[in-house]
Parts: structure tokens; C-alpha cells; sequence
């Protein structure tokens, strides 16, 4: 029974289409679910899921896994001076082993508080340090190295030539695309409209069409970054990214703060995924999201933490929350319901990714990517209602046991892909040297 793991006893919250709850048992063969209810069968493990939950894992659609070491670098300061004076520099001194401390660094973080796969934009140089990182732990991820061909203010490290930035997409692409067993893809990633030439664009809309792969980029995240786009081009964001179409079901737009009502049915027209980042927003001042009227509207929205940087912490549950919370103070206690914010940071995620027939629910057939919570704890009893209390409640303390792939890469609170004091000493190290590169 070798590669068969059954989780026993657990309390299910599927996720389905018609969320369906149980309590039974879930075997896994061959990285997939095999069955569900009770099973008699032996397995080559068994986890005792007796008084726990069994969550499909978290899929954040906006991270930044280079910026996890800058953490408390560059708090304080609004989008485009927190670029400027802080995250560019930094990404410039990056090195491909502060790169791989970093990825590393968040997929601990993240692994620990229930996410097992993510959308991720990299900075210009060393993203297969970042590939390295996602294949030896477990992690499944999406990802890119950022592109950048122009710019004010941007370290000389950072700004490419155009065709040298889709050369070394592509070469990356054609490296790890489908790598460790499928569990990394590969995303084109412009950084935003701000930092790239409309050639660079439409290229990017051209190979993306013609290669099948993800788009992912920043749109209207802030007034000062719109500005600076209609100036250039006479555009709105999303008005000027559907011209050169980066719209679409392969498109995956980050914040999308700041949108009138000709932008939203654009993306409503267009099926355009929206990575809502609401602690990101908040912080940086940058603003809310009409993500209620998205939904209503049936644009696809998922969650993302954003990086380190600008958030600080990579914790879905604290994006659940915040999410929900957000949109009931502007339009009322009714807005966005537990359950609409658990999918989004489940199945809307996965939709995003073009993996919602592979992961997202607990469903026969599907990728084992799974999480187990304890909510037999103070903070969450009683529990009433399981997915109000998951959202509202619980936190990241609360994830015993997590599967990817079908492999467990946290069992029992402990990382086994990852040596977690390993990863903090070479985080606290690596930070350090790229603070003193920024500041000499």
C-alpha cells in the first residue's frame, strides 16, 4: 500500500458544488482522492482525522516569494515611493542564494498556514533559484520572473531590454513548465503597465495565446500609478490592457483597486480573474475594491496575501477575514458571506489558475492538496457554523496537517519538506547582507 494515504474520521468540508459536509473518511492513491465515506481499507498512512477538519488547501493568487526577506524593510510608505526607495532596490541586490532563502522563507509561511499552492511574480533576475525552492519542498506553485523594459526610478539590475526579457521567459518557461510532477507552471509576468512598453505587452499577449500560459500583472492598484498610465498612453488600465488583450481567462490581475464601471465590464465581458489583496490595499493606503459588485457582476475574484513587504504576513485566513469584513462596513453585514470568502480563497483560486478540475474542492479525482484544522481550541468554540467559524475564527495556529500532491509537508505542526530552523537562519542571514547592500 505504498504511496496510499487515508485520512480517517474527519469532519469534510468539500467545497463541491453543492457544499457538501461529512464526517468519514478520505483515501488518496496516486497524488489523487480515490473515495470518500468509510473506508475499510488499509493505507501505507494513516492520519486519525478524529475531531479535526478537512479543508481543501488555500490557493493565493498574489504573493511575491522574492520579497518574503523584506519584511519591516519598507513599511509606511505609499505604492510608488515603497517601489522606489525600497522593494527595487532590494530585488537589484538580490542574489540567486537570497532568492532561494527567501522562496523558501515564504513557502514555509504559507505551508504552515494552510496554502498549498500560489500564483507568484518574482523580481527580473534569479527566479529559478525560486523554481528550486517550490520543487524540493512540495509547494505547488504558478510563477514568473518579472518583466521590466522601462521605467523612472528603477536600479539599472532591473531594467531589461525588451527582447532579452522574453528570451529569458521563455528559456524559463521551456525549463520548468510541468516541472516535479506538474506541480509548477510557468506565468508571464509584467510587472504592470507603468514598467513595460507596449511592445513588450504584446508580446506577451501574442506568446501567451499561442503557448497556452498564464498572464499575471498589477492593474489599478493605486490613483498615482492610473495617473501615470493614462498619461502615457491616454488610457485607463484596463481599458488600455484589453486594447493590447491581456484580458481573458488565461489573465490574472492583481489588486484592481481603483476601476469605473466600463473596467468592470470589461472584465465581466472578458472573464478577466481579479487577486483581490485586501490587507495589501489597506496598508499602503492604496484603497478598497468593488469586490462585491465584481462578484454580482460574475467576475471571478480569489485571494492573495501580496508579499512580505507590503502585507507582512502570507496568511490566508488574515486575507479571509479582511476580505469579508471590508466589504460588509461598505455595503452592509449581509455583504460577502463566509462561504463566498472561504471559495475565494479555494475554488475561485484554483479557477484563476486554470486547475479547477485539479484542485480547489475534495472531490473524487482531484489532486490531494488538503489541510487539517483543530478547531477543538478556545478561540473557535463553540462552532456553530463550520465555514463562518473557519473565517471568522480560526487562524493559521489552527492548521494541524498539510498534503500536496498527496505527500504530507506538515504533519502535526511540523514542516517535513522544510527544516524550519534552517530556513529562519538563513532568512535572518540573507536579509541582512541585502539590507546592507541597499544602504552602502
Amino acid at each position: 500500500m505504498n504511496g496510499t494515504l487515508l485520512i480517517k474520521g474527519a469532519t469534510v468540508v468539500t467545497l463541491d458544488p453543492q457544499n457538501s459536509v461529512f464526517q468519514g473518511d478520505v483515501l488518496i492513491e496516486h497524488q489523487r482522492i480515490a473515495r470518500l465515506g468509510d473506508e475499510e481499507r488499509t493505507a501505507g498512512e494513516v492520519i486519525d482525522g478524529r475531531g479535526r477538519i478537512l479543508l481543501p488547501g488555500f490557493v493565493q493568487t498574489h504573493v511575491h516569494l522574492c520579497q518574503t526577506l523584506f519584511r519591516g524593510y519598507a513599511d509606511d510608505l505609499a505604492l510608488i515611493d515603497w517601489l522606489k526607495k525600497r522593494v527595487w532596490p532590494m530585488e537589484a541586490a538580490h542574489t540567486i542564494e537570497s532568492i532561494h532563502a527567501s522562496a523558501q522563507l515564504g513557502i514555509a509561511e504559507m505551508i504552515r498556514s494552510g496554502t498549498t499552492c500560489a500564483l507568484t511574480m518574482e523580481t527580473v533576475n534569479h527566479t529559478d533559484g525560486v523554481f528550486q525552492a517550490i520543487a524540493d519542498s512540495g509547494f505547488r506553485a504558478t510563477g514568473g520572473k518579472c518583466m521590466m523594459d522601462k521605467g523612472e526610478g528603477v536600479p539599472d539590475p532591473l531594467l531589461e531590454e525588451t527582447r532579452a526579457s522574453i528570451a529569458e521567459s521563455l528559456v524559463l518557461l521551456d525549463r520548468w513548465h510541468g516541472r516535479a510532477g506538474g506541480r509548477i507552471r510557468y506565468a508571464f509576468a509584467p510587472r504592470f503597465a507603468v514598467s513595460c512598453t507596449r511592445e513588450l505587452l504584446e508580446q506577451v499577449a501574442g506568446l501567451s495565446a499561442q503557448r497556452g500560459i498564464t498572464v499575471h500583472s498589477h492593474a489599478s492598484e493605486n490613483l498615482e500609478e492610473i495617473e501615470l498610465v493614462e498619461q502615457d498612453t491616454g488610457e485607463r488600465n484596463i481599458v488600455y490592457l484589453n486594447d493590447l488583450e491581456l484580458t481573458g481567462p488565461g489573465v490574472v490581475l492583481a489588486h484592481c483597486v481603483h476601476l469605473n464601471d466600463v473596467e468592470l465590464d470589461i472584465l465581466r465581458r472578458t472573464r478577466t480573474h481579479v487577486a483581490h489583496c485586501p490587507s495589501s490595499n489597506m496598508k499602503l493606503a492604496s484603497g478598497f475594491a468593488r469586490v462585491a459588485e465584481m462578484i454580482d457582476l460574475g467576475i471571478s475574484v480569489s485571494l492573495g496575501a501580496d508579499g512580505a513587504a507590503c502585507n507582512n504576513r502570507l496568511d490566508m485566513f488574515t486575507e479571509m477575514r479582511t476580505a469579508a469584513l471590508i466589504q460588509k462596513a461598505l455595503r452592509g453585514p449581509e455583504t460577502l458571506p463566509a462561504l463566498t470568502a472561504l471559495r475565494m480563497a479555494t475554488v475561485a483560486g484554483a479557477r484563476a489558475l486554470g486547475l479547477g478540475d485539479e484542485i480547489g474542492t475534495i472531490e473524487v479525482g482531484k489532486r490531494a492538496d488538503l489541510i487539517l484544522l483543530n478547531l477543538e481550541r478556545l478561540h473557535v468554540t463553540p462552532a456553530p457554523d463550520l465555514v463562518s467559524t473557519i473565517v471568522y475564527s480560526a487562524g493559521h495556529d489552527d492548521v494541524e496537517t498539510a498534503v500536496i500532491d498527496g505527500q504530507v509537508v506538515m504533519r502535526d505542526r511540523q514542516l517535513t519538506t522544510l527544516n524550519e530552523t534552517q530556513v529562519i537562519a538563513a532568512a535572518n542571514e540573507h536579509a541582512a547582507a541585502l539590507a546592507r547592500a541597499v544602504e552602502s
